[in-house]
């Protein structure tokens, strides 16, 4: 069964209120229906995970990755939704190996999308002519973004097979074409 989209947001909105954490919701939505794209895989589906990924966050943030479950069985998600929303927490909050190809794009991009977000954000022109290599300056100093897990980045790529700047440069395509949706462009 797939899962529209609308009700998705639906479901996303009845346990979450941060616009912050719609934003990123809204943020990995978009990176993972890039890294499908890029895959030949099928976007909508990998965009609702992406989307979904945090759902437990706000409420529930000391039982993350683990209320979700049930959350999920509202809309009538899937055993295979579910598993991947779990995986983006392994090692951290869950004890399920990401496997799959879009769980492992979900593992490893979820904490880039906040490295990218706070470049981003430090910079007047926020995502306009943001670069893998404005990205990769803000991830060598520690104490920017301190809260990103860098090694989770590395890791997740590492099991991709895919170089960081590569998945930086895709990422940062993503998120610069929902920019002005997730308060990243440039006021005119």
């Amino acid at each position: 069964m797939s899962i529209e989209r609308n009700t998705a947001i639906e479901l996303w909105k009845k346990y979450n209120k941060s616009e912050s954490l719609f934003h990123h919701a809204l943020s990995v939505e978009a990176v993972m229906r890039r890294f499908a794209k890029e895959y030949g895989e099928d976007q909508d589906y990998w965009g609702i995970i992406g989307l979904l990924h945090d759902i437990d966050w706000e409420m529930f943030p000391e039982e993350h990755c683990m209320v979700a479950p049930r959350l999920l069985k509202e809309i009538g998600a899937g055993d295979d939704v579910i598993r991947a929303v779990q995986s983006h927490g392994w090692g951290l909050c869950s004890d399920v190996k990401p496997e799959r190809k879009m769980e492992i794009v979900l593992y490893t991009i979820d904490e880039l999308t906040g490295l990218i977000t706070a470049t981003a954000l430090m910079r007047p022109e926020k995502m306009q002519g943001i670069t893998v290599k404005s990205v990769k300056k803000k991830w060598s100093s520690k104490g920017f973004a301190a809260g990103v897990n860098r090694d989770i980045i590395t890791n997740g790529a590492a099991m991709l097979g895919e170089e960081i700047p590569k998945i930086i440069e895709l990422s940062i395509e993503a998120m610069t074409e929902i920019a002005s949706e997730i308060g990243l462009w440039p006021e005119a």
